[in-house]
C-alpha cells in the first residue's frame, strides 16, 4: 500500500493531512502549558498526571507555579511563546478562571497568541463561552467506552463537535492509543470523518507515576524498545495512521517526540533567554553552572562578594542565589579555582526552569566531596 500522503517525524511520530497550528508550535517549543487545575471527574485510569498535581486545584505556568497573573506572563515570555496549551485536570471545571486566562493572555500578546484547549467535557455553553473570549481551538478527550459511532450515550461529544464552527473555533478530538481498543478507535475515525473535525490527535500511553498500578494490574506492560510508552501502543497508531485513508487530517505523537522533541525545544529556549551568559548552554536544552554554597546564617550579599574575590570574578561573572544560598558563576573558571576554596564549589547541570531540577552535580573540591559524604551518611 502507498504510503503517499504520509508525513514523518522524528522520534516514530507522524501525521496525515495538515497539523494543527498549536501542535506546530509545541513541536517549534512556542507552546506555554498552562496547567489550570488537577482536578477532574472523569478519573480516567490511565491518567498521567503527577501525584503532585492530580486533584489537586494548583495552576502551573510549564514548571512555575502560579500565584498571579504575573507569573504567567513572564513565563511565556521566557520562552518567547506564540501560543498556549491549556490543560488540566479538566479545564472546564474552572471555566470563569480559564476565560480569564484566556482574555489575559490575548490582551497581552494580541489576537496572533494562539490558545488551545483540552477537555473531557463536552459542554457547548462552556465552549461557545470560551471561543467568545478568544479561544482558537478545543480538543475533545472522547472516554475509550464511548469510541464507536458516538450515539446515544456518545451523543453530546457529537453535538459539541457538530456545533462549534459555528463559533469561529477550531475543533478536535485528542484520545490515548489503546492497544486492545483498535476497532473502536478505526469506528470513531469513521464517525469523526463524517461529521468533519478539524483534526485527531492519537497520544501513545504511557506509563506515569500517577497510573502505573491501574495500567500494570489491567495487564499493559512497558514496551521495552519504546522508553515509557505501553506495549502495542505505538504500533496500533502506526497501523491506523498508515491504513485509514480518511479527509480528516490524523496525527500521531509518541511520548518520546514529546520528551525529545517538544520539551527539548522548549528548553533550548528558555536557556537562550534567561541562562547567564556565564553559563553553558548544552544541545539538551539544560545549562551547565558552577556553584559555590554557603550555610545558614552567613551574610549572603558579604560571602558573595568574597567568593568573587576569591575567584577573581567580575560582577557581571556570577550572580547570587538567594534562596538556594550560594553563588553561581561559569563552570570553567570555577575548576580553576574550587581547590583553593574553603566552601563547597560543585558543577552542576541542571533545567533552565522555574523550579530548576539539577540533573547532575560533580564536586570539585574536599569540602563539596565531604558536603556529598555527609549527604549519604545521613539518607
Amino acid at each position: 500500500m502507498s504510503d503517499a500522503g504520509l508525513h514523518l517525524l522524528p522520534m516514530a511520530s507522524s501525521y496525515r493531512g495538515t497539523l494543527s497550528p498549536a501542535c506546530t508550535q509545541c513541536a517549534e517549543g512556542r507552546k506555554m502549558v498552562l496547567f489550570v487545575t488537577g482536578v477532574c471527574r472523569f478519573r480516567c485510569f490511565y491518567c498521567p498526571v503527577s501525584p503532585t498535581r492530580n486533584q489537586k486545584d494548583v495552576v502551573y505556568a510549564n514548571e512555575r507555579r502560579v500565584l498571579s497573573d504575573l507569573d504567567i506572563l513572564e513565563e511565556a515570555r521566557s520562552i518567547g511563546a506564540g501560543g498556549t496549551g491549556i490543560t488540566g485536570g479538566d479545564p472546564l471545571g474552572v471555566v470563569d478562571r480559564v476565560e480569564h486566562y484566556v482574555r489575559l493572555l490575548k490582551g497581552e500578546f494580541g489576537s496572533d497568541h494562539n490558545i488551545h484547549l483540552y477537555t473531557h467535557e463536552p459542554n457547548p455553553e462552556k465552549l461557545h463561552r470560551l471561543a467568545r473570549a478568544g479561544l482558537d481551538e478545543f480538543r475533545l478527550h472522547i472516554p475509550h467506552y464511548l469510541w464507536g459511532p458516538l450515539a446515544s450515550s456518545g451523543g453530546a461529544y457529537r453535538s459539541v463537535l457538530e456545533t462549534a464552527p459555528d463559533w469561529g473555533i477550531r475543533r478536535g478530538v485528542e484520545i490515548p492509543v489503546l492497544p486492545e481498543k483498535e476497532a473502536e478507535l478505526r469506528r470513531l475515525l469513521r464517525t469523526l470523518d463524517e461529521i468533519g473535525v478539524d483534526f485527531v490527535n492519537l497520544n501513545e500511553l504511557e506509563f506515569s507515576e500517577t497510573n502505573e498500578e491501574q495500567l500494570r494490574e489491567k495487564g499493559y506492560r512497558v514496551d521495552t524498545q519504546n522508553g515509557w510508552g505501553v506495549r502495542g501502543s505505538r504500533a496500533v497508531a502506526e497501523r491506523v495512521v498508515r491504513e485509514m485513508r480518511l479527509s480528516v487530517p490524523v496525527h500521531y505523537c509518541s511520548s518520546r517526540f514529546k520528551d525529545s522533541v517538544q520539551l527539548r525545544q522548549r528548553l533550548l529556549r528558555r536557556a537562550e533567554r534567561t541562562a547567564p551568559a556565564f553559563a553553558e548552554r548544552t544541545t539538551d536544552g539544560t545549562v551547565r553552572l558552577g556553584i559555590v554554597e554557603t550555610s545558614s546564617g552567613t551574610d549572603l550579599p558579604r560571602w558573595a562578594r568574597a567568593v568573587a574575590r576569591r575567584v577573581r570574578l567580575a560582577p557581571d561573572d556570577y550572580r547570587l542565589d538567594v534562596a538556594r544560598r550560594r553563588v553561581e558563576l561559569g563552570p570553567e573558571a570555577l575548576r580553576r579555582a574550587a581547590r583553593r576554596l574553603p566552601w563547597p564549589a560543585f558543577e552542576v547541570e541542571e533545567y533552565p526552569t522555574s523550579d530548576a531540577l539539577e540533573v547532575e552535580r560533580t564536586p570539585l573540591n574536599r569540602a563539596a566531596l565531604d558536603k556529598a559524604a555527609a549527604a549519604i551518611g545521613g539518607s
